[in-house]
C-alpha cells in the first residue's frame, strides 16, 4: 500500500483555497498508486484558527467546503483530513461546542469522522477553549491493514519518553491494544529551535516500544507569530528513519507499506540543518514571507541605523521578498555617528534593497521649542532621548501609510526582555522580525550569513551596540555584556527561574536584581508590540501570558 504525506501550506480561514491544495495534491498522488493521502491537522481551516472557530457560519462554510472536496476528490483515494466538526452534545454534557477532527473522505463521501484526544493548553495552545476530547481509540481499515489515527498532542504524552505523563489518556497506548499494523499522526506542530530533534526521539521511541511503524505528517508555513518547519518523518517498527520531509518548505512524501512484513519500507530523506542559525534563518524567512504574502502586502519599510539588528532584518526581508520589494530608511540624528550612516549604507548596497535619507536633526528642534515651556528646568534624560526614536516611528509609519508598504520593526529578544526599546518609536511596525532572536544569537547569524561573502560589513559586528540618542552612548553603559545578559533572561524567561535561583548560580546579586526588576516593568511595553516570531520554547507572544499590574 503506498501512502502520501502532504506537507501542506493552508492559509488561515481560506478554506477554498486551502481545498484547492488538497485537491491539486489528491490528484497528483491518484496517478502514481498512492491508496491514502494524509494531510495535517485542521488542513481545510489552517492551524491555528483562533476565534475564527467562535463563527457558526465559518463551521458551516468548512462542512460544506469538506463535502465538495469529498465529490471532486479521485474517487479511489482515501484522504484524512482535518477540520472542525460540530459537537451535537455539548448543551446536555457541559462540553464545548466542538472536535478537532480528521475526516476520511473517499468515494465522492464522507465515510467517517474522528476526533483529537488530548487538547493542549499551554504556550501557544488554547484548545479546550474551543473543543471537546475525543472518547475513544480512532481506527480504521484500508486493503485489510488496520491503522490507527491520531492527531498531534495525542502523540505527545508517553511516560516511558518524558519522564511523566501530562493527561490521564495515552491514545497510542490504548490503540496498541487494537491490533493496529501502522500508526499515523496528523500534525500541526510549530517550530521552535532543537524541536525536530525531539520529534524524531519520541517517534523513534513509539515505533519500538509498540513494535509498529508510525508516520508523522506536520503542516508547514507561517500563520501570524507561529512558524511550522514540516519535516514530516516515518519509522519502521524497528525504529529506523525511513523518510523525512523537507525543513521550511512544501513537501509531498510517498512511502510503501509492506503488507507480508507488516512494515514501511525505506524511503527519501531530506537532511536537516546541521547549523542552528541557519536553522533561525530558515524559519525567520519563511515566516517574513508568510506573513507579508497572508497579509496582502507587497513591500515592506524599515529604519536602517547602522546597526546589527537592523542589518540582519533588512537581510531577511531581502531573501524572503526579493531586495526590490524592501526600503531601508535612514534618518541620522546630530548624534547619529559618521560610521553609522556609512555601515547603514554598507548593508544596503550588499543586499541590493533601495534606501531614502531623512534627517531629523530640524524635527527634533522643533520638538524642543514645542516642549521648552514644559521641560524647563529640568534635566536632559530619556524623555528627550525617546523623542529622537519617535520621530523614526512617526516617519517610517507615515512612509507605510502612504505607499501601502508594511513596517518591519527591529527589536531584539534581549531588548524585549529588558525594555530598551521605545514605545510608538522603534516598537512600531506590523511585524517584529526578530523579537524572539536573543542579541547573541543575533551576532552569531550575521557572522554565519557572512561565511561565503560579506553581506553583513564587518563594522558593524565588530563596533559596541548602541542606540545613538545620546553623544558616546554605547548599551553596556547600562547593561551587562551581553553574553551575561542573555544567559540571566534565558534562565528567568525560559526556564522560570526566580533571582535567588540565579544567584546560588553565581551571578552578581546587583546584576540580577537590576534585570529582574527590567522584566517586570516592562510587561507593559511588550503587551503593546507587534506579532513577533517565535522561534524559541518561550516567546513573548501567544504563549507569554503575563500580568502587568503585579507585585
Amino acid at each position: 500500500m503506498k501512502i502520501a504525506l502532504a506537507q501542506l501550506n493552508p492559509t488561515i480561514g481560506d478554506l477554498k483555497n486551502n481545498a484547492q491544495q488538497i485537491l491539486k495534491t489528491a490528484q497528483q498522488v491518484s496517478t502514481q498508486g498512492v491508496n491514502l493521502l494524509l494531510t495535517p491537522e485542521l488542513s481545510l481551516c489552517g492551524y491555528p484558527p483562533r476565534d475564527l472557530l467562535l463563527n457558526a457560519h465559518f463551521i458551516t462554510e468548512m462542512e460544506q467546503t469538506l463535502h465538495q472536496l469529498a465529490r471532486e476528490l479521485p474517487s479511489d483515494l482515501q484522504v484524512l483530513i482535518g477540520l472542525a466538526t460540530p459537537n451535537p452534545n455539548f448543551a446536555a454534557t457541559g462540553g464545548k461546542p466542538l472536535f478537532n477532527s480528521i475526516a476520511l473522505l473517499t468515494a465522492g463521501k464522507v465515510q467517517n469522522i474522528f476526533h483529537k484526544r488530548l487538547l493542549p493548553t499551554y504556550d501557544v495552545f488554547d484548545e479546550h477553549r474551543y473543543f471537546t476530547s475525543g472518547n475513544e481509540p480512532n481506527c480504521f481499515t484500508i486493503n485489510g491493514i488496520k491503522i490507527g489515527l491520531t492527531v498531534c498532542e495525542d502523540l505527545w504524552n508517553d511516560e516511558d519518553f518524558w519522564g511523566k505523563r501530562s493527561y490521564l489518556v495515552n491514545p497510542i497506548e490504548e490503540l496498541s491494544k487494537q491490533n493496529i499494523d501502522l500508526s499515523i499522526n496528523l500534525s500541526a506542530s510549530p517550530y521552535s529551535l532543537g524541536k525536530q530533534q525531539v520529534r524524531e526521539a519520541m517517534l523513534k521511541h513509539t515505533a519500538i516500544k509498540y513494535d509498529r511503524a508510525v508516520l508523522y505528517v506536520n503542516q508547514v508555513g507561517a500563520n501570524d507569530d507561529l512558524i511550522f518547519d514540516g519535516c514530516s518523518l516515518g519509522f519502521d517498527r524497528s525504529g529506523e528513519l525511513v523518510c523525512r520531509g523537507k525543513s521550511f518548505d512544501r513537501d509531498l512524501i510517498i512511502v510503501e507499506f509492506d503488507e507480508s512484513k507488516q512494515d514501511l519500507k525505506p524511503g527519501k530523506i531530506q537532511p536537516l540543518n546541521d547549523c542552528t542559525d541557519a536553522e533561525v534563518w530558515q524559519a525567520l524567512v519563511l515566516g517574513v514571507r508568510d506573513y507579508i504574502g497572508k497579509c496582502g502586502f507587497q513591500k515592506v519599510i524599515l529604519g536602517l541605523s547602522g546597526g546589527i539588528d537592523s542589518a540582519l532584518v533588512a537581510a531577511i526581508a531581502a531573501e524572503a521578498l526579493g531586495a526590490d520589494k524592501v526600503l531601508g530608511v535612514l534618518m541620522p540624528s546630530p548624534y547619529s555617528s559618521e560610521h553609522s550612516i556609512t555601515d547603514a549604507i554598507a548593508v544596503a548596497a550588499n543586499l541590493g534593497i533601495n534606501t531614502e535619507t531623512i534627517p531629523i536633526g530640524d524635527l527634533m528642534q522643533g520638538f524642543n521649542r514645542t516642549l521648552e515651556p514644559l521641560f524647563t528646568g529640568t534635566e536632559f534624560g530619556l524623555a528627550e532621548e525617546n523623542i529622537q526614536s519617535r520621530i523614526r516611528g512617526n516617519l517610517l509609519m507615515a512612509i507605510s501609510n502612504k505607499f501601502g508598504y508594511l513596517l518591519l520593526s527591529t527589536g531584539n529578544k534581549s531588548e524585549m526582555a529588558v525594555g530598551y526599546c521605545t514605545l510608538y518609536g522603534d516598537m512600531n511596525g506590523g511585524l517584529a522580525v526578530i523579537a524572539d532572536v536573543p542579541k547573541m544569537r543575533v551576532f552569531s547569524i550575521c557572522k554565519w550569513l557572512n561565511r561565503e561573502r560579506e553581506i553583513i560589513p564587518h563594522n558593524i559586528i565588530t563596533k559596541p551596540p548602541s542606540a545613538e540618542l545620546k553623544p558616546g552612548q554605547v548599551d553596556q553603559d547600562s547593561l551587562p555584556p551581553y553574553e551575561v545578559l542573555d544567559a540571566i533572561l534565558e534562565l528567568i524567561v525560559c526556564q522560570h527561574q526566580s533571582a535567588e535561583q540565579l544567584i546560588d548560580r553565581g551571578y552578581d546579586p546587583q546584576v540580577v536584581e537590576k534585570i529582574t526588576k527590567l522584566v517586570k516593568r516592562a510587561e507593559f511595553k511588550r503587551r503593546q508590540a507587534p506579532p513577533g516570531l517565535k522561534i524559541t520554547d518561550r516567546a513573548f507572544g501567544t504563549g507569554w501570558r503575563m500580568p502587568i499590574a503585579s507585585k
